[in-house]
């Protein structure tokens, strides 16, 4: 019967352990949750200190008036042969053994004053006590705050609300037992303990009743019609318990006199005898301890299942934090050119539409391109003062015979030499793209947390790579620009004689051909008014005209160099350099790449810990399941 609630006792401190090397929290209350222990529960001054040292058989818990327990006191009581000394441990001093327990009292006040201060707050925040003595049975108890109904001096109001809240963070959990501590001489219809345990344990299945004060009752009145479940029933009997007087306290009467004095009363009672089996601290430890025994017994699958998820869910982020790294250069290397393998998969599928990000780019040729060209001075460039002043700069001193060549390849060149912006804007806004992808990439290559030298130097060699990629990818589309300038097509402008023809001959050669008709031709050219405004604006409309079907072209073929320039060369060639270049370095030059942060150093210890102590736990209770 003791091994498994020595069990429990034991991965309950495992848990306390998990806390101190930084388990997350969830893990943490997941296991302990599922671990039964009881939990003790009374109004002020209702006798519940005096309760668990009567169990205990030992006199550790601060005494006074107002609120004494101002933390939870997780107290673990284990078992010992007759004839070793009793002890206790804190989980916040595991290595420091207490003999005197007159210590481990003023330990308990210490330690609860480091965290609410000298003051009458309250903290959740538990003290974990674990005695071994021959005096006990294998038990867990959980010392509540008690509850109160008003706030004293140097309390905030609210601490009537936190303690109960606290106390029901307890008593809620599924897999706790509720001790719940009444005073004999109160009604019980007044109890907040059997208030409390009502509203969370209905059925009264957890619920445990214990009556103290007995001995302080009226004369000629008793609690019968409690303890024999007529007044109030539970599922488990109640249990009446005799505390020491506040002189015996005084007199530091000793907790073995203590439980003799109380065999005594309930045995000579004449209202008490017939029950004496069942009354007394002794026989309350081992009727609890005895419950505990059957429900970790009936828990002992559940508390198996959830301890192999946790193993499973620490060895899985262990295997993603990654191993310890070798010392030789050659698996160093290696390491290193695997984490390089794993940030360009990232990377890749970034662009490639696996995770988010290259869509940005298509953004780029699909709005941003055409946008930056609708804007373009066309129509300043084209006015029909600029264009008569071109036209008029590039004839010189003798004028164009019928059209004006040489203004029209000026008018062209520059309006085609406004391209280059667009042209280079793109080029920058998908660098930029690119270079956020690498950053998130970098950022989410799990891998790669561990080194934070070499992440750095991947963000130097391919920030390097990208911007000879930029550079290449602008001379291209710079290119591009300055041929559609350097030969202008030709078809395009053969057509126009025709339409300057067809404007001066609106009645004559249907077909407009000039050769079929050589007078009427010259007529036409005769009526044609080659310095009039109408003339500049068809000048200006056939170069705008020009101008809109270039734009047209490049809108497509900047997005095909840019992305066979950039994007490609990105998807091929990111890390080509960089791995030349590590392939020539020293093994003390990769051991530094390889650097791992402290703070993971950390974090894989603290977790090795973690797996360990659940490892321990597992082993323990298949080898208690095993001997069932």
């Amino acid at each position: 019967m003791e091994s498994l609630i020595g069990l429990v006792n034991r991965i309950q401190r495992a848990c306390t352990a998990l806390g101190d090397y930084g388990g997350d929290e969830q893990a943490f209350s997941s296991l302990w949750d599922a671990l039964p222990s009881v939990a003790v529960v009374g109004g002020q001054s209702s006798g519940k200190s005096s309760v668990l040292e009567s169990v205990v058989g030992r006199d550790f818990l601060p005494r006074g008036s107002g609120i004494v327990t101002r933390r939870p006191l997780v107290l673990q009581l284990q078992h010992i042969e007759e004839g070793l000394e009793e002890y206790a441990e804190f989980g916040h001093l595991p290595r420091r053994r207490f003999t005197d327990f007159s210590l481990v009292r003023k330990e308990i006040q210490d330690e609860t004053d480091r965290v609410t201060g000298k003051t009458k707050q309250i903290s959740p925040v538990p003290i974990h006590l674990s005695i071994y003595s021959p005096n006990v049975v294998n038990l867990t108890l959980i010392d509540l705050p008690g509850l109160t109904k008003v706030a004293v001096e140097g309390q905030p109001e609210s601490i009537v609300q936190d303690i109960e809240n606290m106390v029901r963070s307890y008593v809620d959990k599924p897999n706790s037992i509720i001790l719940a501590i009444s005073p004999a001489n109160q009604d019980i219809a007044t109890s907040d303990a059997i208030k409390l345990a009502k509203e969370v344990d209905p059925s009264g299945d957890r619920t445990f009743g214990v009556l103290t004060k007995l001995d302080l009752m009226d004369k000629g009145t008793n609690a019968l019609d409690v303890l024999e479940g007529r007044s109030y029933r539970l599922q488990h009997p109640w249990v009446g318990i005799v505390n020491r007087s506040q002189a015996d306290i005084n007199k530091n009467v000793d907790m073995m006199d203590a439980r003799r004095s109380e065999r005594e009363y309930f045995a000579t009672s004449p209202d008490y005898a017939h029950l004496t089996s069942r009354m007394g601290s002794e026989y309350l430890a081992k009727l609890l301890s005895g419950h505990l025994e059957s429900v970790i017994r009936a828990r002992i699958p559940s508390i198996t299942s959830l301890i192999n998820k946790s193993v499973d869910e620490l060895e899985s982020e262990l295997d993603h934090l990654g191993r310890p790294i070798a010392v030789d250069a050659g698996a160093q290397l290696y390491t290193i050119l695997e984490l390089c393998r794993a940030f360009d998969k990232i990377f890749k599928e970034h662009l490639d539409g696996g995770r988010a990000g290259g869509d940005r780019i298509y953004g780029v040729f699909d709005n941003q391109l055409p946008a930056a060209l609708k804007k373009l001075p066309f129509d300043r460039h084209l006015s029909l003062q600029n264009v008569k002043r071109i036209v008029s700069e590039a004839d010189g001193y003798q004028p164009h015979l019928i059209a004006p060549e040489q203004g029209y390849r000026r008018l062209i060149e520059g309006s085609l030499s406004y391209f280059r912006g667009p042209a280079e804007a793109t080029v920058d806004a998908v660098h930029v793209v690119l270079k956020d992808l690498v950053r998130k990439s970098i950022g989410e290559c799990q891998e790669l947390k561990r080194f934070p030298s070499l992440q750095s130097t991947i963000a130097a060699a391919t920030s390097e790579a990208l911007e000879r990629f930029r550079g290449e990818s602008k001379k291209t589309v710079i290119r591009l620009v300055d041929m559609e300038a350097s030969y202008l097509t030709v078809e395009f402008f053969r057509r126009l004689p025709t339409e300057v023809e067809r404007a001066g001959n609106p009645g004559g050669n249907p077909r407009g051909n000039p050769r079929e008709n050589p007078r009427e031709n010259s007529v036409a050219e005769a009526s044609v008014d080659r310095y009039g405004e109408g003339h500049f604006r068809r000048i200006g409309s056939n170069v705008s005209s020009y101008v809109n079907m270039v734009s047209d072209s490049l809108k497509n073929t900047i997005p095909k160099a840019v992305v066979y320039c950039q994007v490609r060369e990105a998807k091929l060639n990111l890390l080509s350099y960089f791995y030349t270049q590590i392939g020539k370095r020293e093994g003390k030059q990769l051991g530094q790449l390889l650097d791992e942060d402290p703070a993971l150093m950390e974090k894989r210890q603290q977790m090795a810990k973690r797996l360990e102590l659940y490892k321990k736990a597992r082993d323990e209770v298949d080898s208690v399941s095993w001997a069932r």
